[in-house]
């Protein structure tokens, strides 16, 4: 039985544009999986989306190896701030990764506060996507010889 609802990035959209009305002071946000493959955005006209995606897993690997090599732990978030404002990647889950972009103004705090829960509603439900999407595949499977 296959399943029925708005295709992931659909879900995945909906949960960003939340959280820019959650936090005005967003520019962008972004989600990518950890092999760089784009699954939705919400960035302004003058970043290339699947550039984005590709720079998201990169930094995301590269964090996740500093994180292991000093402290034998997972990752959780980096922050980027710079002059022109801040990038922060976020875990969503263990296959893809949010990419928050934000002013400088921004409250970091809030920010964190508002995108950490965004990050694991994420993550959940492309876990739960990917579980389903398997179980149709093994069902599909199993009449056949």
């Amino acid at each position: 039985m296959p399943t029925t609802g708005p295709e992931p990035s659909a879900i995945v959209l909906a949960e960003l544009k939340a959280l820019g009305d959650r936090v005005p002071e967003l520019t962008g946000t972004l989600v990518a999986s950890t092999d760089g493959l784009l699954i939705a955005h919400d960035l302004p006209p003058h970043i290339e989306p699947n550039g984005m995606a590709a720079l998201t897993a990169s930094q995301l690997s590269l964090s996740h190896r500093v994180a292991t090599t000093a402290h034998g732990g997972g990752f959780d978030e980096v922050v980027v701030n710079g002059s022109a404002g801040n990038v922060v990647i976020y875990a969503a889950g263990w296959a893809a990764a949010l990419t928050v972009l934000a002013g400088p103004g921004v409250n970091v705090g809030r920010l964190h506060l508002e995108s950490r829960p965004a990050a694991r509603a994420i993550g959940e439900h492309l876990a739960a996507r990917t579980k389903d999407q398997r179980r149709q595949q093994v069902s599909n499977t199993d009449g056949k010889e």
